[in-house]
């Protein structure tokens, strides 16, 4: 569990603030004098995980050569990411703009190497399926 902290960045007191719990639960447990539960470990180990937002700007530029692999260009990020109101359960939106003659396997072959790539559930929608409905999406996306 120190490990999985340290990694995260985060003092025992700002781990006990996110999952609710004392600082010294979490030295306790660090320390092996204390068990969590399997739900206290969960807790711990979402508070742990990163934001979508930081993974993302972490490997923008991979994310855009995997687009540009897949024939998509215009990468957005759109929803709450796109916000600042992402959470370490958040996935990533992306609106792209596929060239002409892309296929399914295209947009599906996108998604399995950014999810790769990242380490989190990324969804994808072309600007052509978008069509005119969803402007918000369109309003609300900014580049990678």
């Amino acid at each position: 569990m120190r490990a999985l902290r340290r990694a995260a960045g985060l003092s025992q007191a700002a781990l006990a603030d996110l999952v609710g719990l004392s600082q010294p639960n979490i030295s306790a447990y660090e320390s092996g004098v204390r068990q969590p539960s399997a739900e206290t470990l969960a807790r711990i180990e979402v508070a742990c995980r990163p934001r979508p937002s930081a993974v993302l700007t972490a490997h923008r530029d991979e994310v855009l050569r995997i687009a540009d692999r897949h024939k998509a260009s215009n990468v957005r990020v759109f929803g709450s990411v796109a916000r600042g109101e992402d959470t370490a359960e958040s996935d990533i939106d992306l609106l792209v703009r596929f060239a002409e003659g892309t296929s399914l396997l295209d947009l599906v072959g996108l998604v399995d190497d950014l999810e790769q790539c990242l380490g989190i559930h990324v969804d994808v929608v072309s600007e052509k399926a978008l069509g005119k409905r969803n402007n918000s999406i369109r309003r609300d996306a900014v580049p990678v």
